[in-house]
């Protein structure tokens, strides 16, 4: 099988110990890629020196929702400076709204937001869009500040209709872990729906744990299994469907 993750936290801590060993073991399972999204600057900082380090994985630049009020022009400036001349810079992200915790307040959230659309058009890069509990709130806010800007919805929790709404926009819809659990009834409906060619497979690791694994540290190799439950969803092989998330990976983030 064929893997592109396209959103995980390789940088995480939980790595720290076996991080080397953790990777080649993912790439020896058929990871040909794998996206690391920050989530402020030292993250930035820690992405981009992993997609230095190693051929398949690439970075992100951007600030998290819930970092959002301890961002500086300082880190803005690095981020841009990245985006326009580091070529394993492939977007900005991950960015949005999280209504679940309040580590940062909701205005700060959305003027963070708003700010980093501009980025990514400026820049001319997708945005990795994290939405938690703020739907409403994230189409509205595309609709009316991210004209020009696309990119993937990570982590996808809407509903079908919402999807819809995506995709036009110019989004791909990417499932992680969380298609697999049992009890997710309604988004196993979404996966099912999303076309083809705005379909991507992620882990967020080391969150998220697929089964058979839950309650273990989550890492790319397990993408395998959300592969698996999303073409047994759609009634297709699972290494075709694996292949054509891979492609759509390489689409969205221009690797060639």
């Amino acid at each position: 099988m064929r893997l592109f993750d396209t959103h995980a936290h390789i940088n995480d801590g939980r790595f720290e110990n076996d991080r080397a060993e953790m990777l080649q073991l993912c790439f020896d399972a058929g990871v040909e890629y794998i996206m690391c999204p920050a989530v402020d600057r030292e993250t930035a900082e820690s992405a981009i020196a992993l997609a230095a380090q190693y051929e398949q994985v690439y970075a992100a630049v951007g600030v998290h929702p819930h970092e959002s009020k301890d961002v500086t022009p300082e880190d803005y400036d690095y981020f841009k400076t990245q985006a326009l001349t580091n070529p394993k810079v492939k977007a900005i992200g991950e960015i949005g709204l999280d209504y679940y915790y309040d580590f940062s307040d909701k205005p700060t959230q959305m003027r963070e937001f708003i700010y980093q659309l501009e980025l990514a058009r400026e820049v001319n890069l997708p945005i990795i869009i994290h939405d938690r509990d703020a739907h409403g709130d994230i189409l509205a806010t595309l609709k009316e500040h991210g004209k020009g800007n696309y990119g993937i919805f990570h982590c996808y929790s809407g509903s079908w209709e919402m999807a819809k709404e995506c995709i036009k926009l110019g989004y791909y819809i990417s499932f992680a872990g969380p298609v697999v659990f049992p009890k997710s009834t309604k988004l196993k409906e979404v996966a099912k729906e999303v076309p083809l060619d705005r379909l991507l497979i992620e882990t967020d690791s080391p969150y998220l744990t697929p089964p058979p694994f839950r309650g273990r540290r989550n890492d790319p190799s397990k993408t395998q299994f959300v592969a698996e439950e999303i073409a047994k969803l759609k009634g297709m092989d699972v290494d075709e469907l694996a292949a054509i998330a891979l492609e759509n990976g390489k689409r969205v983030f221009n690797i060639t």
